[in-house]
């Protein structure tokens, strides 16, 4: 069985996370530049099997698509087109920076790592990731 690997797409680094072998908990693996990221995962996919992508999909609390989407859209057009065998979902990531942001306070973080956007962005895809495995029961 291969790996499920989340995305949250910003505008300028991609937060990834990705399950264990099995399915089961999800780890944060990088933060990546936006420029770089395909490269990455190209890399990634050659040593690990990847089943499925999930990218996180905001939305505003009226469940519309909120203004990120803009930049979100021809990620998820490229991610599809460079990876054509390898299925891509999206998942809701409401809130997920403010969890991100909350779980470093909670795990006694300085005020300096509490601004470091690359650990809110890699917290915030495990986060996402780890809700999809929940609500998916895989």
């Amino acid at each position: 069985m291969g790996r499920i690997l989340a995305i949250d797409v910003g505008q300028k680094r991609i937060g990834l996370a990705v399950t264990d072998p099995l399915g089961i908990i999800a780890t944060g693996l990088d933060t990546v530049s936006i420029s770089k990221v395909f490269e990455y995962l190209a890399a990634y996919s050659e040593k690990e099997k990847i089943d499925l992508f999930i990218i996180g999909h905001p939305l505003q609390m009226n469940n519309k698509p909120s203004e990120s989407v803009k930049y979100i859209e021809p990620f998820f057009k490229k991610l599809k087109k460079t990876f054509p065998d390898i299925p891509v979902r999206f998942a809701d990531e409401r809130f997920t920076s403010k969890l991100a942001k909350q779980a470093i306070i909670a795990g006694g973080h300085s005020k300096e790592a509490r601004k470091n956007k690359a650990m809110i962005d890699k917290i915030s895809a495990v986060i996402m990731l780890q809700s999809f495995l929940d609500q998916e029961n895989f």
